[in-house]
Protein backbone atom coordinates (compact mmCIF):
# COMPACT_ATOMS: atom_id res chain seq x y z
CA UNK A 1 0.00 0.00 0.00
CA UNK A 2 1.35 3.43 -0.95
CA UNK A 3 1.77 5.62 2.16
CA UNK A 4 0.42 9.15 2.41
CA UNK A 5 3.84 10.34 3.53
CA UNK A 6 7.24 8.76 2.97
CA UNK A 7 10.10 10.08 5.08
CA UNK A 8 13.69 9.34 4.13
CA UNK A 9 16.12 10.53 6.75
CA UNK A 10 18.12 10.01 9.89
CA UNK A 11 17.22 7.88 12.87
CA UNK A 12 18.87 8.61 16.23
CA UNK A 13 18.65 7.86 19.88
CA UNK A 14 18.84 11.20 21.69
CA UNK A 15 20.57 11.57 25.05
CA UNK A 16 18.97 14.64 26.65
CA UNK A 17 20.58 16.31 29.65
CA UNK A 18 18.83 19.02 31.66
CA UNK A 19 20.98 21.78 33.20
CA UNK A 20 20.43 25.25 34.72
CA UNK A 21 21.80 26.88 31.57
CA UNK A 22 23.64 25.91 28.41
CA UNK A 23 27.37 25.69 29.12
CA UNK A 24 29.80 28.19 27.71
CA UNK A 25 33.23 27.38 26.32
CA UNK A 26 35.32 25.32 28.77
CA UNK A 27 32.45 25.34 31.29
CA UNK A 28 31.41 22.18 33.14
CA UNK A 29 27.92 22.11 34.65
CA UNK A 30 26.17 19.81 37.06
CA UNK A 31 23.04 18.58 35.31
CA UNK A 32 19.73 17.83 36.98
CA UNK A 33 18.33 15.00 34.82
CA UNK A 34 19.03 12.75 31.85
CA UNK A 35 16.62 11.07 29.46
CA UNK A 36 16.96 8.81 26.43
CA UNK A 37 14.59 9.54 23.57
CA UNK A 38 13.87 8.43 20.02
CA UNK A 39 15.07 11.04 17.58
CA UNK A 40 16.67 12.01 14.31
CA UNK A 41 14.84 14.55 12.19
CA UNK A 42 13.61 11.85 9.83
CA UNK A 43 12.39 9.63 12.61
CA UNK A 44 10.78 12.46 14.58
CA UNK A 45 8.98 13.81 11.53
CA UNK A 46 7.75 10.37 10.51
CA UNK A 47 6.38 9.74 14.00
CA UNK A 48 4.72 13.17 14.07
CA UNK A 49 3.08 12.65 10.68
CA UNK A 50 1.78 9.24 11.72
CA UNK A 51 0.36 10.53 14.99
CA UNK A 52 -1.37 13.32 13.11
CA UNK A 53 -3.28 10.78 11.03
CA UNK A 54 -1.16 10.15 7.93
CA UNK A 55 -0.27 6.66 6.75
CA UNK A 56 3.47 7.12 7.11
CA UNK A 57 6.47 5.06 6.02
CA UNK A 58 10.11 5.54 7.01
CA UNK A 59 13.22 4.67 5.02
CA UNK A 60 16.62 4.85 6.67
CA UNK A 61 19.23 2.85 8.55
CA UNK A 62 20.01 1.65 12.03
CA UNK A 63 22.95 -0.31 13.35
CA UNK A 64 22.87 -3.72 14.97
CA UNK A 65 23.10 -2.40 18.50
CA UNK A 66 21.00 -1.64 21.57
CA UNK A 67 20.14 1.85 20.33
CA UNK A 68 18.50 0.30 17.26
CA UNK A 69 16.11 -1.73 19.41
CA UNK A 70 14.80 1.44 21.04
CA UNK A 71 14.56 3.32 17.73
CA UNK A 72 12.62 0.57 15.96
CA UNK A 73 10.26 0.15 18.92
CA UNK A 74 9.50 3.87 18.82
CA UNK A 75 8.62 3.73 15.12
CA UNK A 76 6.31 0.80 15.84
CA UNK A 77 4.65 2.63 18.72
CA UNK A 78 3.98 5.65 16.51
CA UNK A 79 2.39 3.49 13.82
CA UNK A 80 5.12 4.11 11.22
CA UNK A 81 5.69 1.48 8.54
CA UNK A 82 9.43 0.72 8.91
CA UNK A 83 9.76 -1.82 6.10
CA UNK A 84 12.25 0.55 4.48
CA UNK A 85 14.50 0.79 7.54
CA UNK A 86 17.59 -1.39 7.07
CA UNK A 87 19.86 -2.75 9.80
CA UNK A 88 23.54 -2.64 8.90
CA UNK A 89 26.94 -2.99 10.54
CA UNK A 90 27.97 0.12 12.45
CA UNK A 91 26.53 2.43 15.08
CA UNK A 92 22.98 3.71 15.13
CA UNK A 93 22.91 7.50 14.90
CA UNK A 94 22.68 9.48 18.10
CA UNK A 95 22.65 13.01 19.43
CA UNK A 96 23.58 14.58 22.73
CA UNK A 97 21.22 17.42 23.62
CA UNK A 98 21.30 19.90 26.50
CA UNK A 99 18.12 21.64 27.69
CA UNK A 100 18.22 24.63 30.05
CA UNK A 101 15.73 25.91 32.61
CA UNK A 102 14.04 28.13 30.00
CA UNK A 103 13.47 25.22 27.64
CA UNK A 104 16.13 26.24 25.11
CA UNK A 105 18.52 23.59 23.88
CA UNK A 106 21.68 22.82 21.94
CA UNK A 107 22.68 19.48 20.42
CA UNK A 108 25.53 17.59 18.78
CA UNK A 109 24.69 14.85 16.26
CA UNK A 110 26.75 11.76 15.45
CA UNK A 111 25.36 10.32 12.22
CA UNK A 112 26.63 6.72 12.41
CA UNK A 113 25.03 4.51 9.75
CA UNK A 114 22.78 7.36 8.58
CA UNK A 115 25.73 8.30 6.35
CA UNK A 116 25.28 4.96 4.55
CA UNK A 117 21.70 5.47 3.32
CA UNK A 118 21.46 4.75 -0.40
CA UNK A 119 18.78 6.17 -2.65
CA UNK A 120 18.54 2.95 -4.66
CA UNK A 121 17.37 1.12 -1.51
CA UNK A 122 14.28 3.35 -1.21
CA UNK A 123 11.05 2.32 -2.92
CA UNK A 124 9.31 5.35 -4.49
CA UNK A 125 5.81 4.80 -5.83
CA UNK A 126 4.91 7.07 -8.77
CA UNK A 127 1.66 8.05 -7.02
CA UNK A 128 3.29 8.82 -3.66
CA UNK A 129 1.46 11.90 -2.26
CA UNK A 130 4.26 13.38 -0.11
CA UNK A 131 8.01 12.79 0.19
CA UNK A 132 9.73 14.45 3.13
CA UNK A 133 13.50 15.03 3.28
CA UNK A 134 15.95 16.82 5.58
CA UNK A 135 19.67 17.68 5.67
CA UNK A 136 20.79 14.98 8.10
CA UNK A 137 21.54 12.56 5.25
CA UNK A 138 23.94 13.25 2.38
CA UNK A 139 22.91 15.82 -0.21
CA UNK A 140 23.68 13.34 -2.97
CA UNK A 141 21.11 10.90 -1.56
CA UNK A 142 18.43 13.58 -1.48
CA UNK A 143 19.28 14.59 -5.06
CA UNK A 144 19.10 10.99 -6.29
CA UNK A 145 15.72 10.48 -4.65
CA UNK A 146 14.36 13.68 -6.16
CA UNK A 147 15.52 12.63 -9.60
CA UNK A 148 13.21 9.60 -9.34
CA UNK A 149 10.11 11.47 -8.15
CA UNK A 150 6.91 11.43 -10.14
CA UNK A 151 5.36 14.81 -10.98
CA UNK A 152 2.38 14.23 -8.69
CA UNK A 153 4.48 13.89 -5.52
CA UNK A 154 4.72 16.92 -3.23
CA UNK A 155 8.30 17.29 -2.00
CA UNK A 156 8.72 18.84 1.44
CA UNK A 157 12.32 19.72 2.30
CA UNK A 158 13.22 20.69 5.85
CA UNK A 159 16.66 22.18 5.16
CA UNK A 160 17.98 21.37 8.63
CA UNK A 161 20.62 21.34 9.92
CA UNK A 162 21.83 24.41 8.03
CA UNK A 163 24.04 23.64 5.05
CA UNK A 164 24.28 24.45 1.36
CA UNK A 165 21.48 22.89 -0.70
CA UNK A 166 21.98 22.30 -4.41
CA UNK A 167 19.99 24.19 -7.03
CA UNK A 168 18.68 20.90 -8.41
CA UNK A 169 17.09 20.04 -5.06
CA UNK A 170 15.65 23.48 -4.40
CA UNK A 171 14.29 23.67 -7.93
CA UNK A 172 12.16 20.53 -7.38
CA UNK A 173 11.09 21.44 -3.84
CA UNK A 174 7.40 22.20 -3.41
CA UNK A 175 7.57 23.33 0.24
CA UNK A 176 10.83 24.47 1.83
CA UNK A 177 10.79 24.69 5.64
CA UNK A 178 13.59 26.49 7.48
CA UNK A 179 14.08 28.15 10.82
CA UNK A 180 15.75 31.51 11.42
CA UNK A 181 19.30 30.10 11.39
CA UNK A 182 18.77 27.99 8.28
CA UNK A 183 17.10 30.85 6.42
CA UNK A 184 20.01 33.13 7.28
CA UNK A 185 22.59 30.58 6.13
CA UNK A 186 20.88 29.98 2.78
CA UNK A 187 20.44 33.70 2.09
CA UNK A 188 23.75 34.97 3.45
CA UNK A 189 22.16 37.03 6.24
CA UNK A 190 22.83 37.12 9.96
CA UNK A 191 20.22 35.24 12.02
CA UNK A 192 20.28 38.06 14.59
CA UNK A 193 18.99 40.60 12.07
CA UNK A 194 17.11 38.33 9.69
CA UNK A 195 14.30 40.02 7.78
CA UNK A 196 11.80 37.13 7.34
CA UNK A 197 9.98 38.74 4.42
CA UNK A 198 13.25 39.39 2.60
CA UNK A 199 14.32 35.81 3.36
CA UNK A 200 11.10 34.45 1.86
CA UNK A 201 11.73 36.47 -1.30
CA UNK A 202 15.37 35.37 -1.54
CA UNK A 203 14.61 31.71 -0.85
CA UNK A 204 11.74 31.65 -3.34
CA UNK A 205 14.14 32.92 -5.99
CA UNK A 206 16.21 29.75 -5.46
CA UNK A 207 13.39 27.60 -6.85
CA UNK A 208 10.96 26.29 -4.19
CA UNK A 209 7.28 26.77 -4.99
CA UNK A 210 6.57 27.79 -1.37
CA UNK A 211 8.73 28.70 1.61
CA UNK A 212 7.97 28.62 5.34
CA UNK A 213 10.30 30.31 7.85
CA UNK A 214 9.56 29.21 11.41
CA UNK A 215 10.38 31.80 14.08
CA UNK A 216 9.49 30.05 17.33
CA UNK A 217 7.62 32.42 19.64
CA UNK A 218 7.44 34.94 16.79
CA UNK A 219 5.26 32.62 14.69
CA UNK A 220 5.84 31.82 11.03
CA UNK A 221 6.27 33.77 7.83
CA UNK A 222 5.49 31.96 4.59
CA UNK A 223 4.89 32.53 0.92
CA UNK A 224 1.71 34.61 0.86
CA UNK A 225 0.90 34.74 4.57
CA UNK A 226 2.18 35.08 8.14
CA UNK A 227 0.78 33.70 11.39
CA UNK A 228 1.48 34.45 15.06
CA UNK A 229 2.54 31.72 17.45
CA UNK A 230 0.13 30.10 19.89
CA UNK A 231 0.85 31.38 23.39
CA UNK A 232 1.72 28.46 25.66
CA UNK A 233 3.91 27.86 28.69
CA UNK A 234 7.08 26.28 27.29
CA UNK A 235 8.59 23.23 28.97
CA UNK A 236 11.13 22.41 26.24
CA UNK A 237 11.51 23.41 22.59
CA UNK A 238 13.46 20.24 21.78
CA UNK A 239 11.91 18.62 18.69
CA UNK A 240 9.42 21.44 18.04
CA UNK A 241 10.51 21.89 14.44
CA UNK A 242 10.05 18.21 13.72
CA UNK A 243 6.59 18.22 15.31
CA UNK A 244 5.68 21.15 13.06
CA UNK A 245 7.07 19.58 9.90
CA UNK A 246 5.50 16.16 10.45
CA UNK A 247 2.09 17.66 11.22
CA UNK A 248 2.30 19.89 8.15
CA UNK A 249 3.11 16.90 5.94
CA UNK A 250 0.13 14.98 7.30
CA UNK A 251 -2.26 17.81 6.47
CA UNK A 252 -0.76 18.45 3.03
CA UNK A 253 -1.16 14.74 2.26
CA UNK A 254 -4.80 15.05 3.34
CA UNK A 255 -5.33 17.75 0.72
CA UNK A 256 -5.33 20.90 2.85
CA UNK A 257 -3.96 24.16 1.47
CA UNK A 258 -0.63 25.42 2.78
CA UNK A 259 -1.98 28.12 5.09
CA UNK A 260 -4.51 25.80 6.77
CA UNK A 261 -1.94 23.02 7.11
CA UNK A 262 0.59 25.47 8.52
CA UNK A 263 -1.78 26.67 11.23
CA UNK A 264 -2.50 23.07 12.24
CA UNK A 265 1.25 22.40 12.36
CA UNK A 266 1.80 25.44 14.57
CA UNK A 267 -0.80 24.13 17.00
CA UNK A 268 0.86 20.71 17.02
CA UNK A 269 4.24 22.29 17.77
CA UNK A 270 2.71 24.44 20.52
CA UNK A 271 1.31 21.37 22.25
CA UNK A 272 4.65 19.62 21.80
CA UNK A 273 6.64 22.31 23.62
CA UNK A 274 4.09 22.79 26.41
CA UNK A 275 3.78 19.24 27.76
CA UNK A 276 6.40 16.98 29.38
CA UNK A 277 8.52 15.01 26.88
CA UNK A 278 7.26 11.66 28.15
CA UNK A 279 3.67 12.65 27.26
CA UNK A 280 4.27 13.95 23.73
CA UNK A 281 3.72 10.59 22.05
CA UNK A 282 0.10 10.71 23.20
CA UNK A 283 -0.79 13.98 21.41
CA UNK A 284 -3.76 13.42 19.09
CA UNK A 285 -5.15 15.36 16.13
CA UNK A 286 -8.24 16.14 18.22
CA UNK A 287 -6.08 17.83 20.87
CA UNK A 288 -4.36 19.87 18.19
CA UNK A 289 -7.68 20.97 16.66
CA UNK A 290 -8.93 22.00 20.10
CA UNK A 291 -6.14 24.58 20.20
CA UNK A 292 -7.10 26.11 16.86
Amino acid sequence: MVPDVLVVGALHLDVIVTAPHLPGRDETLMGTAVAYAFGGKGGNQAAAAARMGARTAMAGRVGRDAFAVTVLAALDAAGVDRTGVRATEGATGMSAAMVDAAGDYAAVVVSGVNRDIRAEDVALAPDLPVLMLQNEIPDAVNAALIARLGPATTLILNAAPARHVSAAILGRTDILIVNRVEAAMLTGQSPDVLDPDAAIHALSALGPKAVIVTLGADGVVASGFAAPAFRVAVISTHGAGDAFTGALAARIAAGEDLQTACRFAQAAAALHVSIPPDQRAAITPAQVRALL
